[in-house]
């Protein structure tokens, strides 16, 4: 009886193992789908701070010449 608990055991010490691989390997997608979210949303939004205004000024410049 008391092997057969050891078993078990072991083999619920092995589950875990791999479900803490796993859960690592989701946390790295995560990581990383956070990280192309910044660098594909929010870096070109803060690109458009700098070139919107000189994009207007050039327009309303080239209005202003009629």
């Amino acid at each position: 009886m008391e092997q057969e608990i050891i078993e078990k055991l072991n083999a619920q010490e092995a589950k875990i193992d791999k479900m803490y691989a796993s859960v690592e390997k989701m946390r790295k997608y995560f990581l990383w789908g956070f990280i192309l979210t910044i660098v594909f949303f929010i870096v070109p939004l803060i690109g458009l701070l700098f070139a919107l205004p000189a994009f207007l000024n050039n327009y309303l410049g080239t209005l202003g010449g009629f």
